[in-house]
């Protein structure tokens, strides 16, 4: 077995998340504004999902030890340099969590519950309670949930898996159609089309093949594993469906009342 079974399995699911109606949904400013403060979570949990396979597969305390797999350390840090510390439009150091905010900011978005989630999370150092804080269909919030339970699983080879068929190998495809789907201006969300192009570009050119390196890495000649690995993937592209069900009814509520 190889990811191209992962692929094939899960082709599926891949090609309703291709065709799903939240795209169309996006040709207004208002329609990209509720998709972006919808959205931001999953942008913010993707981060949980890098550093965590960032501790197993790297020593991030100290003292200093040597891990067994360079190789695994060495695909995982070139991720987390580019998630955590891309260069943005302005030539300047940030995040891709940051990039989003701001791109959010540009177009009139409010950032007002997801920074009071951030500062729940700081002061609980809990997720349940953080998403509780906020106000937020529950779909988005077992989206997240999902995220923490293969997290908390510490099975490495299920994190990648979500990760790379989850995250990843998807979000090229996924914001491409997002940037075909809108005829406003361009001029008008600078920041979000950076951040889109950026992210087709890294993941699509550089994130995506190293994540299926690193399943490859992972899963090696254990069926076993393989076979776990695309039963995770699947579940992943089911949230991924019910979060994007839930932004659809978002974006159709927010133009039903404009």
């Amino acid at each position: 077995m190889n990811c191209q079974f992962i692929q094939e399995e899960t082709q599926y699911l891949r090609n309703d998340l291709k065709n799903h109606k939240v795209y169309a949904a996006m040709s207004s400013m208002e329609g990209i504004r509720s998709f972006m403060e919808a959205h931001v979570l999953a942008v913010w949990d993707f981060m949980s999902l890098v550093k965590s396979l960032q501790r197993h597969f790297t020593t991030v305390d100290v003292p200093w030890v040597p891990k067994s797999n360079p190789k695994l350390a060495r695909f995982i840090n070139e991720i987390v340099l580019g998630e955590e510390s891309d260069v943005n439009e302005l030539g300047e150091y940030s995040s891709h969590f940051k990039m989003y905010l701001d791109a959010m900011e540009q177009i009139g978005g409010d950032s007002s519950k997801i920074h009071q989630f951030l500062t729940q999370l700081h002061e609980t150092k809990s997720v349940s309670s953080a998403l509780d804080s906020i106000d937020c269909d529950d779909r988005i919030k077992a989206f997240v949930h999902f995220t923490f339970d293969v997290i908390h699983s510490n099975q490495p080879h299920l994190i990648a898996s979500v990760f790379t068929f989850g995250r990843e190998d998807i979000i090229p495809e996924l914001f491409l159609s997002i940037l075909q789907s809108s005829d406003v201006d361009h001029a008008q969300y600078s920041k979000l089309k950076y951040y889109l192009d950026r992210h087709v570009e890294v993941d699509g050119d550089e994130h995506g093949p190293l994540s299926l390196l690193m399943v490859s890495e992972l899963c090696g000649q254990d069926n076993q594993k393989w076979i776990e690995a695309a039963n995770v993937a699947k579940s992943a592209l089911e949230h991924r469906i019910f979060l994007w069900d839930a932004i659809h009814e978002k974006i159709s509520a927010t133009n039903a009342m404009n």
